[in-house]
């Protein structure tokens, strides 16, 4: 056996002398691969590895990131703020230069975005916050319009190539697992393939079930805090939002429908008049209170669900510590990465599976804008188009895909469903993918009809103030008057 060995270690070294690959390029990489966290073979981030991190202060940690280097941020309620702060402090104090904070939805500050911060750091959005909108718009920062199914696919297919990773975890229990807690959306992959991973320890952080274990052993830094995550309190809904509300309960949420909706005050009015139907699923990308407090009421049980029966699935979230609370060690919420969450795959196989989302402006033949003001960048492309192509594509034929916006912007009085969309929109769900519009005014079903038939359902449910401008702009756009 000895013999054999050495035949092929001799045979191995021939091969190596006969290429380009020299000893010391081999020993070049095996180097290079071990300055990562310690990966022998797997990146699965659950399987304990022989390291420890060293527990540093916040401005010790971010020392590790260098001009050109690209770091990664976990976001919504999981926003490392304090690293976050810490990095722009090491950025502005060192004369730092060209490095890329790439991420989505952020809350807090967002120091590295600001104008006396151009130049050092360079904000890449994969969907916008409001806090990284002005720096888009005056150019000194970035957005990829993206699928949010596709976002992880940037990590490991290399597009985006991390050297840092900043994440926000729960303590680690008696064996070392952490929880990525409110956020594992594609956190998991940017920890995966950032070579350095720095980790805010909060015990504020709810510990939560899922994709999002990950042991200490694969942090390099740990920063530990205690600051309470970000909120977002529910508001009580307008008349307009509450009216919408009772179309989309009343007319299109059927008894054992699997949800998807996100945050806002149209969710919150639907939510809020669901307490009576039975036997609801949750199978979305994010939820807030509205579906905590219909569990408690009885009205979503998950039990019809062919998949995660019993379980409310999600990939991030952010609302108020009730909420919080809630999903804190309970095996009941599943959060998973999002490439599974808003995979149509998936998506498709949940019983009468309902997607609500809103916009910003329609056109009369159903074109949807929901990520832009004509060119101002505004938000991005969400989860809007993945969960409405799954729907529509439910296998029990029974799925709706609805859009829901008031109709008029009441600061401005100008109609939301519009002749043409502002120049420089982007469209997000196209006039092929829609299927339900809903406004205050009613519901436009526009699957299976024609452009003219499409103008006259969507004036019907635009503001009355409107419908005479609409129907002249609509007969000049299509050459025939709308109708039925």
């Amino acid at each position: 056996m000895a013999t054999g060995i050495q035949n092929f270690s001799a045979r191995v070294t021939s091969a190596i002398q006969k290429s380009n690959w020299g000893i010391s390029t081999i020993i070049g990489l095996n180097k290079q691969r071990n300055e990562r966290s310690y990966f022998t073979y797997s990146r699965e981030l659950c399987h304990v590895v022989d390291h420890e991190p060293k527990w540093v202060s916040a401005d010790e940690a971010v020392k590790c990131i260098t001009s050109g280097n690209t770091v990664f941020m976990s976001g919504a309620a999981a926003t490392p703020i304090d690293l976050a702060e810490a990095m722009t402090k090491h950025g502005k104090a060192n004369k730092l230069k060209d490095i890329t904070v790439c991420h989505m939805h952020t809350e807090g500050p967002a120091s590295y975005a600001q104008p006396d911060c151009e130049g050092i750091f360079r904000s890449l959005s994969f969907f916008m916050a409001g806090n990284v909108r002005q720096a888009v718009a005056d150019g000194r920062s970035d957005a990829i319009p993206i699928f949010l199914q596709d976002i992880p696919s940037l990590f490991h297919k290399k597009i985006v190539k991390p050297d840092v990773a900043m994440v926000h975890v729960s303590p680690p229990d008696q064996h070392g697992f952490c929880s990525l807690g409110t956020s594992v959306d594609c956190v998991k992959a940017g920890v995966q393939n950032s070579r350095i991973v720095i980790a805010q320890v909060n015990k504020n952080m709810p510990r939560t079930f899922g994709d999002s274990v990950v042991h200490m052993s694969h942090f390099d830094y740990a920063v530990n805090v205690d600051t309470p995550l970000p909120s977002h309190p529910s508001g009580a809904g307008s008349p307009e939002e509450t009216a919408i509300g009772k179309h989309i309960a009343e007319n299109l949420v059927e008894d054992g429908a699997t949800l998807q909706m996100g945050i806002g005050s149209i969710p919150d009015a639907v939510l809020a008049l669901l307490e009576n139907h039975k036997d609801l699923g949750i199978h979305t990308e994010m939820f807030a209170m509205g579906v905590v407090n219909l569990v408690k009421k009885g009205a979503v049980t998950n039990g019809l669900k062919p998949i995660h029966r019993g379980k409310i699935v999600s990939s991030f979230l952010i609302g108020t510590k009730e909420l919080y609370d809630f999903v804190n060690n309970n095996p009941s919420v599943l959060m998973k990465e999002v490439d599974y969450t808003n995979s149509t795959a998936i998506i498709r196989q949940h019983p009468k599976m309902t997607s609500i989302n809103s916009c910003i402006e329609v056109d009369i033949t159903g074109q949807v804008c929901a990520d832009s003001i004509g060119t101002r960048m505004f938000s991005g492309f969400g989860g809007q188009v993945d969960f409405h192509r799954g729907a529509a594509e439910g296998v029990d034929g029974k799925g709706k895909a609805i859009i829901a916006l008031q109709s008029m912007n009441k600061k401005t009085r100008e109609s939301k469903i519009v002749p043409f969309l502002k120049q420089g929109a982007g469209v997000v769900t196209t006039r092929a993918h829609i299927n339900y519009i809903v406004t205050e005014h009613g519901i436009a079903h526009l699957f299976g009809k024609n452009l003219r038939q499409r103008a006259h359902a969507l004036i019907n449910v635009s503001h009355p103030d409107h419908r005479e401008a609409l129907e002249k702009a609509a007969f000049e756009r299509l050459k025939a008057m709308p109708c039925p």
